[in-house]
């Protein structure tokens, strides 16, 4: 991707901002299952595939998801202008358009900021994986395009626990231990910066860099998490750190900017609250938001609609929590499955959500004869629509489809 094809992707989605205006979201009313996905992710030699993340692409066309069996499934819904199928009691709504298999397990992905389907160049995502360097994936094809490689000091291949794009949509950050690694991205291989997290053995941020997040509106600022606990941001041109913020009972999993970059929040594992900083002050925190995070080491990602008022998260009672961000308050829930939610992504700019849920399971058969049965509710994936103040939306986009009713779901 050349620095034109950059700078015309950014002015593409900059039109596509200024001319839509994101539809008011009524939580006070349940949303309603348009699809759901359960069957294909499970095999005889893996009943217990569960699912650990599920995150929308930037243009809305389609969304992504992470599993157990170190597998990634690219799922686009059917556009207005298709016949939308609507499962039978006992199949999903429709299969993965495309699936692409890691060699290990996956620690972490990331969507091309400004990707497009229609645009092969910038359709295009990155993961990183367990003892293996980043990969970055063809969202069309599965193919993988090329890769970026980090060494140890035995000259070994180290793999990042986190990744993301900067906003320029030019370099990919990666998270290691005690420190982060900056790729260019138009130059696969091993050339890259190495930054320090922890200066003169003493002071900043120690542990495993787990999570990380830009600022919107290239304001420069880069917020990191830290499995000790500790969230921290940085200036994104140099690494000059600039708050360290304490106060999570366990380590950091995800960092989240608010829409006008304001405020920073943050979740970890074995802790029942995701933290709201105020990052112009960063001396304590402004409020908490609970959810049933407090005896599981996943990682439970969050999510803030586009309009920046509302946050949605999942957690080990099944339920997606929805938090009014101006007050810290909830307002509403709603059962999204009979496990542990771990994933919740508004869609960018349609009244939408896709949850993921699943955790690991040991059984322990009595006479060696029993087998893990699951319900269609658990280890699922599921599309919801939500009622707005105006349902007449003009979609425009190639990634809109079609409000489909309850029946789509497997009961």
């Amino acid at each position: 991707m050349g620095e034109e094809e950059v700078l015309q992707s950014e002015s593409n989605v900059a039109s596509t901002n200024e001319e839509y205006t994101f539809p008011t979201l009524r939580f006070d009313v349940s949303p309603h299952r348009t699809y759901h996905f359960h069957r294909q992710f499970i095999t005889p030699s893996n009943p217990n595939n569960f699912h650990k993340a599920v995150k929308w692409s930037p243009d809305g066309s389609c969304f992504l998801t992470s599993s157990d069996d170190n597998t990634l499934r690219i799922f686009a819904p059917p556009g207005t202008e298709s016949d939308s199928p609507v499962a039978a009691s006992n199949d999903d709504s429709f299969t993965a358009n495309v699936v692409m298999h890691e060699g290990e397990s996956i620690h972490d992905f990331c969507w091309y900021p400004y990707m497009t389907s229609s645009d092969l160049v910038t359709n295009v995502f990155a993961t990183t994986t367990r003892d293996h360097p980043i990969h970055l994936w063809d969202a069309t094809s599965g193919q993988l395009r090329c890769t970026y490689r980090a060494y140890d000091a035995m000259d070994e291949i180290t793999a990042a626990f986190s990744i993301a794009f900067n906003p320029a949509g030019t370099k990919i950050f990666a998270g290691y231990n005690k420190c982060i690694r900056m790729f260019d991205l138009h130059r696969p291989g091993r050339d890259f910066e190495l930054y320090s997290t922890v200066k003169d053995k003493k002071e900043g941020q120690t542990g495993i860099i787990s999570a990380m997040a830009f600022s919107p509106f290239h304001s420069g600022m880069l917020a990191l998490g830290s499995y000790n606990q500790t969230a921290a941001i940085y200036r994104e041109d140099n690494m000059e750190l600039l708050y360290l913020l304490h106060g999570h009972e366990g380590g950091i999993t995800h960092v989240q900017f608010s829409k006008d970059g304001n405020y920073l929040y943050t979740g970890g594992r074995k802790d029942p609250y995701i933290l709201c900083w105020d990052v112009r002050k960063s001396v304590d925190c402004v409020y908490k938001l609970y959810r049933s995070s407090e005896n599981t080491n996943q990682r439970i990602l969050f999510d803030i609609d586009p309009s920046g008022q509302h946050l949605g998260t999942g957690g080990q009672d099944g339920f997606v929590h929805i938090y009014n961000l101006q007050t810290g308050q909830w307002v509403s829930c709603f059962e999204a499955a009979l496990d542990t939610v771990n994933g919740f992504s508004f869609h960018p700019f349609l009244p939408h959500a896709v949850s993921s849920s699943g955790h690991r399971r040991f059984v322990i058969p009595d006479d060696g004869n029993e087998e893990l049965c699951l319900s269609g509710r658990e280890n699922c994936v599921s599309v919801w629509t939500f009622c707005c103040d105006s349902m007449e939306i003009d979609l425009k986009s190639n990634g809109s489809f079609n409000h489909q009713s309850e029946s789509s779901y497997m009961d």
